[in-house]
């Protein structure tokens, strides 16, 4: 079974998003170890300036440095990324337990992105869409995404 740990900066508000996050989260407890840590965004002011983004990436980057687990598979999600259908995304999970990487970190940043640092360090670097998101929708996105990925590999309905 894969242990998949989920880190995202910015906590959920909204109660579409976390009825969603919610609804995925226990659809796939009988199919992987999951967890979902949420890390605090920067504060930044209304019109912030490059060097201000600058240092919150870094900021962020350090916290988030400090939680992947060791040994993990990490997944950065960033626009730089590999963009992967459905399909390619199960194979990925299903390869990734294969050649025994049972441990599996995606990362998720602030709505500034995520830091250089964390983007150099992950083995993966993976796009949601050219298209542009909200962050916390990139989270509810992901999670579906994992529990499709699990439906396509047990041969269900759920993948039309």
């Amino acid at each position: 079974m894969l242990n998949i740990k989920i880190i995202c900066v910015g906590k959920l508000k909204e109660k579409h998003y976390l009825a969603a996050a919610a609804e995925y989260m226990k659809r796939l407890t009988a199919l992987c170890r999951l967890e979902v840590e949420e890390l605090p965004e920067s504060r930044l002011p209304a019109d912030p300036s490059p060097a201000e983004v600058e240092q919150a990436m870094k900021k962020e980057g350090e916290s988030i440095a400090l939680r992947i687990p060791s040994g993990a598979l990490t997944v950065a999600l960033c626009v730089e990324g590999k963009e992967l259908d459905s399909l390619r995304f199960s194979e990925f999970l299903e390869a990734c337990a294969l050649r025994g990487k049972s441990r599996l970190c995606f990362v998720i940043g602030s709505s500034v992105g995520l830091s250089p640092e964390i983007k150099e360090r992950a083995e993966v670097r993976m796009s949601m869409s050219k298209m542009t998101f909200p962050h916390h929708l990139a989270r509810i996105m992901l999670l579906e995404q994992l529990y499709r990925a699990f439906q396509i590999r047990e041969g269900t309905r759920y993948h039309k």
